[in-house]
Formats: structure tokens, sequence, C-alpha cells
């Protein structure tokens, strides 16, 4: 795991053994924690035009930040139990889309991998 990644998981570590909470923290109550984590995140732009998402005031992008950081920690904290090094299996997953939607094929396109190479 890199440094990045490896400080906090230490640190989430330790702040939930200091609350007893690894009792709590397997892998399926990690994953759906995650979803709603995200799903607070999508809250933060729920009804928000396009250009307003893109230009958000501090206090939405503050609300945002702290969401983001909730998604990463409940990530960093479910690779940690599955003993997944997030980094490496970041790098072996834009490998994976690099082959499954080549630059040439899909460039200005959002239409799915379908469309293109198996």
């Amino acid at each position: 795991m890199s440094d990045p990644f490896k400080y906090l998981h230490d640190a989430m570590e330790e702040f939930s053994a200091e609350r007893d909470w690894d009792q709590f923290h397997s892998p399926k109550n990690l994953a759906m924690a995650l979803t709603v984590e995200a799903a607070e995140l999508q809250e933060c732009f729920q009804w928000l035009t396009e250009a307003q998402s893109i230009e958000l005031d501090e206090k939405q992008l503050t609300a945002v930040r702290d969401e983001i950081a909730d998604v990463q920690l409940y990530l960093v904290r479910l690779a940690g139990k599955l003993e997944i090094d997030i980094e490496a299996a970041c790098r072996a997953k834009m490998e994976k889309n690099a082959e499954k939607y080549p630059a040439d094929q899909v460039k200005g396109s959002a239409k799915k991998c379908t469309h293109y190479q198996d």
C-alpha cells in the first residue's frame, strides 16, 4: 500500500480500535456504508445545473470535500479489511480500461464498452 493510503489505513485502524468499531466493519457493512456516503455526495449536486455543479460556493465545496473524504475513508477501510492495495488495484484497472476503451475508437464518445472491443 502506498504511503498516503497506508497512513489513512493506519489512522482508520486506530480510530476504529479506539471506539471498538471493528466489530461492525465487515466488508459487507463497509460496502453498504460506502454507498450511503456516495449517495450523500450525490445529494450535494442534486438539482444543480451543469454550470452550477462546476461553480460551487465555499459552503457547497466544503460539503463536497467532506463527502469525498467519507467515501475515500470507507474505501480505505474496506480495502484494508480485504488486504487490497488500492494504488495497485487502480493501476491495474486503468490498464484494463485502456484496453477496453481504445482512444482511437472511443474518443469523444460516451457509449458503453459493448460498442467497442470485448
